[in-house]
């Protein structure tokens, strides 16, 4: 009896995720409704990843995945959107408050107005009238029909990536979410195959990796549009947070926040950001560029501008730095990616509903895009977006928090 009982045990759930553990492996115990995905390597914390149904979409179920550390950061995204959904991180004290933008349902995810957290492409931010050329041939993409970037192409188009439903599988440490992009779709050449995966260590580093490839030559330029404000559960707004970006020159733009080709030296401007600058002093002055931006603001505008790096090889570099003085909370960002888009809500008016019943508004949040530059098809000059057939695309960030007293 004693044998069979010990037999049992062996063989039992319990004793194998026990083992498991001990010894590393992935693990994903029958026992548990929610299934959990643990890995242990010596002595680092477990890293856990739970999975749930939040809601449904045409039949179908949109899940969402928390990311767990032993640190006490956790952060949840969904394959509506392969959204971020939260990032919750101790402050200075301690205390572990959400510290980017969302909603609480599914439902108001799958009617975001606002990209809050959003997987963003085929390519991001702006396309000068839908139109570029691919080896000589004209390609037309969707475009705007209304609003301040009527006839142009705008984060994907009408239905972008934000707007689909991944699919997605456990893996260790994190999540990763697949979405086939088939040829036409918002006028986009080419059947694209791509990928984000999010993962979380015991450094409090949150890292989004994306990856694709496509059968025909194609503009790629992917991002993760988190809008953050380390004051945790948007208790302030974001105008006492310090920001650093090393960057000396942004993209110049024009009417429509268009690209005009040139790059800005950012010296003596209020996008000098080259040392940490509480924003809401930028943010008052008058500057011509600023302007150009301006929403709910209309003496002075905001920042809906791209930072170019001043170092850029393709590796994973640190670029940028926010933190927030009450908190202590520091967000630090290293990216493979040319530079990074500044967006300080500027049209953010208070009709979305946010976590906790709060209005998002104007400068609830800074959203620190890294990515390739607006329009970069038709200007040469920019590093080059097109993916084309054989080639694969690849682009790390990594959001590494922390705090000071």
């Amino acid at each position: 009896m004693l044998i069979k009982r010990l037999q049992q045990w062996f063989w039992s759930p319990r004793y194998l995720y026990t083992v498991c553990c001990i010894c590393g492996w992935v693990v994903q115990p029958a026992t548990l409704n929610a299934q959990t995905l643990l890995k242990a390597q010596g002595n680092e914390p477990l890293v856990s990843v739970r999975e749930e149904v939040w809601g449904h979409y045409q039949g179908q179920d949109i899940k969402r995945f928390t990311l767990s550390n032993d640190n006490g950061m956790q952060v949840s995204v969904t394959n509506w959107g392969a959204y971020v959904t939260s990032i919750l991180v101790p402050d200075k004290n301690g205390l572990i408050e959400d510290v980017v933008l969302g909603y609480d349902s599914a439902e108001e995810y799958i009617n975001d107005c606002c990209y809050n957290g959003a997987t963003v492409g085929r390519f991001a931010n702006r396309i000068a009238g839908g139109r570029f050329q691919v080896d000589g041939k004209a390609v037309q993409l969707s475009v705007k029909q209304t609003g301040g970037n009527k006839g142009n192409h705008v984060h994907g188009g009408e239905v972008g990536f934000n707007k689909r439903l991944w699919q997605a599988k456990l893996i260790a440490n994190g999540v990763e979410m697949h979405y086939l992009s088939p040829d036409g779709e918002e006028g986009y050449p080419g059947n694209a195959q791509v990928s984000v995966r999010y993962s979380l260590n015991r450094d409090n580093e949150f890292t989004v990796h994306f990856s694709a490839s496509s059968d025909k030559t194609t503009p790629i330029n992917l991002i993760s549009h988190i809008y953050f404000n380390l004051t945790g559960y948007q208790k302030r707004n974001i105008e006492q947070h310090k920001l650093q970006v090393n960057a000396h020159k942004i993209v110049q733009v024009k009417k429509g926040l268009l690209p005009t080709g040139k790059l800005i030296d950012v010296t003596g401007t209020p996008f000098d950001l080259t040392s940490p600058v509480a924003l809401h002093r930028p943010l008052a002055s008058m500057h011509e560029q600023l302007k150009l931006a301006q929403g709910m603001d209309k003496a002075h505008g905001g920042f809906d501008h791209t930072w170019v790096f001043d170092q850029y090889d393709g590796k994973l570099r640190y670029q940028v730095q926010l933190s927030e003085p009450n908190s202590g909370r520091v967000l630090d960002i290293l990216t493979t990616q040319p530079g990074v888009h500044v967006y300080t809500g500027n049209f953010m008016n208070g009709s979305a509903k946010g976590k906790q019943g709060k209005l998002i508004t104007f400068r609830s949040g800074v959203a620190l895009e890294t990515q390739h530059f607006a329009d970069s098809v038709n200007h040469p000059g920019f590093p080059n977006t097109l993916l084309r057939p054989g080639q694969a695309y690849s682009e790390s960030t990594v959001y590494r928090f922390g705090s000071k007293h």
